[in-house]
């Protein structure tokens, strides 16, 4: 028998963990999408602080701490992300397929090959 449960490592699991979370505290009234965007921004933000001055931000340029402090700010910005999809009926799965077939589209592999630049300047 198989079960209708979603994997552990499920989007929705993670959707269903946050909902739990807000509830838990309360928080449902302050988690519009105008308020998730916003909180999304700011983490994302505080994820390239830990960039912030290194040459490329490569592993070598690492030290303990600041993968660390990336690990948990990627979460955050991941957790919101998925609070955000909530709200606003987005099936995040869904979408990453569909905008990665359109950047298909784009940037035709044969042609933007080893190329960087905009879809628009080639």
């Amino acid at each position: 028998m198989t079960s209708s449960r979603p994997p552990e490592d499920s989007l929705i699991a993670l959707r269903d963990l946050t909902r739990q979370f807000a509830a838990e505290r309360q928080w449902q009234a302050f988690h519009t999408p105008k308020n998730l965007a916003m909180a999304l921004s700011v983490e994302a933000a505080e994820l390239m602080e830990h960039f912030q001055w290194l040459v490329t931000g490569a592993e070598h340029e690492l030290d303990e701490q600041a993968r660390t402090g990336i690990r948990h700010e990627m979460a955050d910005v991941l957790l919101y992300l998925v609070q955000l999809a909530d709200q606003t009926g987005v099936d995040l799965h869904a979408a990453a397929v569909e905008k990665i077939a359109l950047n298909g589209q784009k940037y035709p592999a044969a042609q933007v090959q080893g190329d960087a630049r905009k879809y628009d300047r080639y």
